[in-house]
């Protein structure tokens, strides 16, 4: 048995990134709402979490965030770090949902776990290095816009693009039309309709897109029609990956057994964390459904900590860690994740391998517990 690694104390960062303006069905982002934190020690060294609010999906926004992560802070001052489940029951104990905030936690005690042991956070959770190219997103604009940007992605290396669609079945159909006339069939396309779709819409454009060799469609209705998910299996040429239809572990059992998808979507974000991302993964692993890694606007931190879980991970087939590619027009991360092309890699840092640029910080809103 370890010995304990007690925590001190908590610093709480406004971690604000500026980024180009990035429009999905559901709203339009012009910085990334993230929080970041440090949860110090006994043993002489930090571990580092990040997270990032994206309100229109989970609920959260930059300012719940940061309120919440001052509960949390307290609930785990003089605590064991080490004791990851019981520190994570005590925050599910505190509060219900808030999987954007308590990932950002959750990330930090794996951090803090994986230093303890002199390992990589891979190694710590048992994994290996294996390529991991990802996709690269385009979002919703004008056809002949988002045609243009896939031809710049094409000539800059990209194998693998997602769409983003969702404001308009009918247009959607033409948004890929187009990118197809303009960059042809050898590139993989995947498409992301963010909840935007009716049954009936939902029916009409995959039916429609079946013709373009569309990889999968990721959460074509809001999650209250997930009973008509199963019916839409059947309609559709194109197969069905859940997104926010599977926030834990719960979810993605429901979704299993009344068949309403093909493939699952995990993100840290709407988890919590590593800690329920691995039931999830695990669960569709039984079940043969492959997972893709996805995200919010993350920096390279947390970016870093999904590469690790992805090593970890056998089952996550899919990469959608393009995060930091979305516009970001600073990059806060020192350490951590590098990109060759599409591929990420990372080097043998214990931990997590990231941490903030201190410079970067001393402009964020801090607040220590």
């Amino acid at each position: 048995m370890a010995s304990p690694v007690i925590i001190t104390h908590i610093d709480i960062y406004r971690f604000s990134i500026p980024m180009e303006p990035f429009t999905i069905a559901t709203g339009t982002m012009d910085y990334a709402q993230n929080v970041f934190i440090r949860v110090h020690t006994d043993a002489g060294f930090y571990g580092v979490g990040e997270c990032s609010a994206f309100p229109m999906i989970v609920g959260e926004t930059q300012d719940t965030c940061l309120a919440v992560a001052k509960d949390f802070a307290k609930l785990w001052k003089d605590k064991d770090a080490l004791d990851i489940p019981v520190r994570l029951q005590q925050l599910h104990d505190a509060i219900a949902g808030n999987g954007t905030i308590k990932s950002a936690f959750d990330m930090a005690l794996y951090d803090i776990a994986a230093k303890n042991a002199g390992l990589p956070l891979y190694k710590f959770l048992g994994g290996q290095k294996r390529v991991v190219e990802s996709d690269i997103t385009i979002g919703i604009g004008k056809p002949e816009v988002m045609a243009q940007k896939a031809i710049a992605f094409k000539k800059s290396g990209a194998d693998i693009l997602k769409v983003k669609l969702g404001k308009n079945a009918v247009e959607d159909v033409e948004r890929i039309k187009q990118i197809r006339e303009a960059i042809g069939y050898y590139l993989k396309i995947r498409v992301d309709a963010n909840q935007g779709w009716s049954f009936d819409d939902a029916v009409f454009a995959l039916q429609a897109l079946g013709k373009y060799n569309i990889e999968f469609c990721e959460q074509p209705m809001r999650t209250w029609y997930d009973d008509k998910l199963p019916e839409l299996m059947q309609l559709s040429p194109v197969k069905i990956m859940a997104d926010e239809s599977v926030y834990n572990h719960h979810d993605a059992r429901k979704q299993i057994e009344s068949g309403s998808c093909h493939y699952v979507n995990i993100k840290m974000a709407k988890a919590g964390g590593i800690f329920e991302a691995k039931q999830i993964h695990d669960l569709c692993a039984e079940a043969n459904i492959p997972c893709m890694m996805g995200g919010m606007l993350e920096s390279r931190i947390a970016l870093s900590a999904k590469l690790h879980f992805v090593y970890s991970s056998s089952n996550i087939q899919f990469y959608d860690m393009d995060t930091c590619m979305l516009g970001h027009l600073v990059d806060p991360c020192v350490g951590g994740v590098t990109y060759d092309g599409y591929k990420l890699n990372i080097d043998d840092t214990p931990g997590i391998g990231a941490d903030a640029i201190e410079d970067f910080l001393s402009n964020c809103e801090c607040f220590s517990v």
